[in-house]
């Protein structure tokens, strides 16, 4: 259920384009959840989030990955999974031709039939410190624009050439939200905050040497980030900087 589709039902009723028993069984058929005994859809998270709950494809196996997208895809919703393995994107698309699959974010998308009309404050800009950290950095692209977003993207501008991070500063300065993605010592979100008025969401990654302890030296550098406006999510966590840019980025109904 989205927020778009049931306002429409109840403009019609209140016009009355369409009829109160009507409008009851259209209700009827949108349940809140779907009960697949491994898996329960939940169908409303739309209307409470603003979008639906994302297929997270690791620890599922492929007939369940398969189970819950055919669903999805059958009701019209679409689906976003996220961390698909080869074997699972290759099935999704031979199942499903008119899915989206990007191999190096590992999604695979298929949009809802009624696409989301969503008024947000301007662009969601996703900046990488190098091209080893692309791979966070697509996913995070990827799962704002299924969100709604208009998304741009700056590569390989980390600190280590800080001239290649100041010559795009006018590109940093038109979003009106940035995710910075970048792995060893993470310094990119921080210099990035210093740079721009905008919110700054950093991604650390697990790219690094041996004492970059799989991203932990980068998620603990930017908890310590002086820089003030910027905020972190987990390691690697593309999709999650996505989803808070994403309510970030979006106007209330009030501000529309």
């Amino acid at each position: 259920m989205r927020r778009d589709r049931l306002r429409k039902w109840l403009e019609e009723l209140t016009t009355g384009r369409r009829s109160i028993d009507e409008t009851l069984r259209l209700l009827e058929t949108e349940p809140f959840q779907e009960d697949l005994e491994f898996a329960r859809i939940d169908h409303h998270r739309a209307l409470r989030h603003g979008y639906p709950e994302v297929v997270y494809c690791p620890g599922k196996s492929l007939e369940q990955v398969e189970a819950i997208c055919r669903r999805l895809a059958d009701r019209g919703e679409g689906f976003l999974a996220t961390r698909a393995e080869p074997a699972v994107r290759s099935h999704l698309a031979e199942i499903l031709p008119s899915v989206e699959v990007n191999a190096l974010a590992r999604t695979v998308h298929l949009p809802p039939v009624e696409p989301w009309m969503c008024k947000v404050r301007g662009l969601v800009c996703v900046v990488t410190a190098g091209t080893a950290d692309l791979p966070v950095a697509e996913e995070a692209a990827v799962c704002a624009r299924a969100m709604g977003n208009p998304v741009t993207m700056l590569q390989d501008v980390g600190v280590a050439g800080i001239h290649r991070l100041l010559s795009v500063h006018q590109e940093l300065r038109q979003a009106a939200v940035v995710i910075a993605v970048a792995g060893m010592e993470a310094a990119l979100a921080s210099v990035v905050g210093g740079l721009v008025d905008r919110p700054v969401i950093a991604v650390p990654t697990s790219v690094g040497y041996g004492a970059s302890f799989a991203g932990l030296a980068a998620l603990l550098a930017l908890l310590n980030s002086c820089a003030p406006g910027v905020v972190v999510v987990n390691i690697d966590n593309g999709y999650g900087a996505a989803a808070a840019a994403t309510r970030i980025n979006r106007l209330t109904e009030s501000e529309a």
